[in-house]
């Protein structure tokens, strides 16, 4: 349900296909080189055999975000299925932030997890809460599933969306 509805918000607003659906743990890494980065995501099974299953999401969201605003790395517009977290994310993403920036970390608490339904350029963006609500009430799996989490990706996010590049892929099962 996930994948098709990706395509068909995809198509629907005419804006860039999400190559994979996903929700992301850590943005911005820019303090290790790929190679580096590819090497700890190589290992992440070795601290995280398993990512804990989400529970069903807990609403729908339309947002914007542009780079250099504060908490932003990226301009991007964006209708999401909004996730809970609980204390097995929340330890299994200090775990992955231990292996990326080593035992001095900092990073938000709570988590705020979501699976990015559709992508858009923010500057001529064309997607709305509204039809985002509109579709999962037409396709109810997308709200009443719980996720189990299949892998964990490594991506270059630079450039548009349509230049983004998945580096690494581990799978979980």
């Amino acid at each position: 349900d996930l994948t098709r509805a990706i395509s068909d918000l995809s198509t629907r607003h005419n804006s860039p296909f999400i190559p994979k659906s996903h929700t992301t743990a850590i943005y911005g890494m820019e303090h290790l080189t790929v190679e580096d980065a590819k090497a700890k995501l190589r290992s992440v099974r070795e601290i995280i055999p398993q990512w804990p299953m989400f529970s069903r999401p807990t609403g729908v969201t339309q947002d914007i975000a542009q780079v250099g605003r504060p908490g932003q790395v990226c301009s991007i517009a964006w209708s999401e299925l909004t996730l809970a977290t609980n204390e097995h994310h929340e330890a299994a993403l200090d775990a992955l932030y231990r292996l990326f920036y080593g035992k001095a970390f900092t990073r938000d608490r709570p988590w705020k997890p979501h699976n990015s339904i559709a992508y858009d350029n923010p500057e001529d963006n064309t997607l709305s809460l509204l039809d985002t609500v509109l579709y999962a009430s037409q396709n109810p799996t997308l709200l009443h599933n719980e996720r189990r989490v299949e892998a964990i990706s490594l991506w270059d996010t630079n450039g548009k969306m349509e230049d983004w590049k998945c580096l690494e892929r581990v799978s979980f099962w």
